[in-house]
């Protein structure tokens, strides 16, 4: 009897874990203060059990995207860290833009708009040192104040002339403007870092310095005669003010799929089952003459045939097309694991994608020391 006890307090812990992905519907979604509980289930908070549940996954690792699988933990949590990875990391971005001279064919606003948005890097741990620059409010008329650990400054010095072997590339017919002159493109790279007091010691040297993630952005194009003459100013902020200091182009998730094959499918209708899903989610195998001879298998008498089999549940949309098809009726159940969580971040630069994850750990553990020190306050 334990045993049967036991047995059933797996089942229902398990399906407790399963959101249900019907033809129409969603099922098992409550998230509420009153979760449905089963036999054996146990809502007490405990860190060591948080520990121990926790799990963390690395599916791929590039130096601006990365996706990886947190399993253990509440829809809450994962959600805080997507949000805070979109709009609570402070990132360098071009703030203050200040224009000398502009005679190319692009408006002032829009050339400042395009400098704004570029991503920029340089040495992580100047960019650490790096504090945030406060803006004058009503408030607080003066603000930080612009020093050099809080303001980058980079010039925009560039003039469109005619090249050297101009007269000689007409005569041959060439008309390429990259070829006939010189600066007909402005790009990310002509933006030039301007190293200021105690900065000398994270951005000196060409690696080191700050500069466009990607050089060949384009930010105007112009002619012999036309000049452009910017300083501008770097300075930290986060998503939440601007998109600009958001640390990443994307950041998302879903829960892990999940395919429960309830009913034998068999020949055509498994090939036409494995065209349902995105390829190597479904595959075919044949019937085993163990299988076939198991009596209450659904296997009998199909030994050699090809079945299906579910293999890797990862690369499955849960587009729900199977569903579609009266012939695979009450055979397949599909559904998502509540506390498996892939995250897909695609990093702008500045920050590796698997650092951008360690800092948001780090933003709401401090977030949680705020509150902890406020409940303290409260209670005295």
């Amino acid at each position: 009897m334990p045993t049967v006890v036991a047995s059933q307090e797996t089942r229902d812990a398990r399906k407790a874990k399963i959101v249900g992905v019907n033809a129409e519907t969603v099922t098992n979604v409550t998230s509420t203060d009153f979760p449905g509980h089963y036999p054996g289930e146990d809502h007490e908070w405990d860190v060591e059990a948080f520990k121990n549940n926790l799990t963390v996954q690395f599916h791929k690792l590039q130096p601006h995207d990365a996706s990886f699988s947190l399993i253990g933990i509440d829809a809450s949590i994962a959600n805080a860290f997507r949000r805070i990875l979109l709009a609570e990391i402070p990132t360098l971005a071009i703030e203050y833009v200040f224009v000398h001279n502009n005679t190319s064919v692009v408006q002032d606003e829009v050339l400042a708009h395009r400098l704004g948005l570029i991503p920029l890097t340089g040495n992580p741990a100047g960019l650490r040192w790096l504090r945030q620059y406060q803006k004058p409010t009503d408030e607080d008329p003066e603000g930080t104040g612009v020093a050099d650990n809080n303001t980058i400054v980079m010039k925009l010095q560039i003039e469109c002339t005619k090249a050297d072997n101009f007269d000689e590339l007409i005569k041959k017919g060439e008309d390429d403007p990259t070829k006939i002159y010189k600066h007909a493109h402005v790009y990310a790279k002509d933006l030039e870092f301007v190293l200021s007091g105690r900065q000398d010691m994270f951005f000196d040297g060409e690696a080191n310095a700050v500069r466009s993630v990607h050089p060949d952005i384009l930010l105007a194009k112009m002619r012999p005669g036309q000049c452009i003459n910017m300083e501008v100013h770097c300075v930290k902020g986060v998503g939440a003010d601007h998109a600009k200091f958001s640390p990443v182009a994307t950041a998302s998730y879903r829960l892990l799929p999940t395919i429960n094959i309830t009913k034998p499918i068999l020949d055509s209708d498994a090939r036409k089952f494995a065209r349902c899903f995105p390829k190597g989610v479904i595959g075919l195998e044949e019937v085993s003459a163990e299988e076939a001879g198991k009596e209450g298998s659904g296997y009998e008498g199909h030994e050699g045939e090809k079945k299906a089999v579910v293999k890797n549940t990862f690369k499955d949309t849960v587009s729900r097309e199977c569903l579609r098809h009266p012939e695979f009726e009450g055979k397949v159940k599909l559904g998502r694991v509540r506390d498996h969580f892939i995250f897909m971040v695609e990093s702008t630069g500045q920050y590796p994608s698997d650092e951008m994850f360690l800092e948001s750990v780090k933003i709401l553990k401090e977030k949680c020391a705020t509150m902890k020190r406020g409940l303290s306050d409260i209670l005295r």
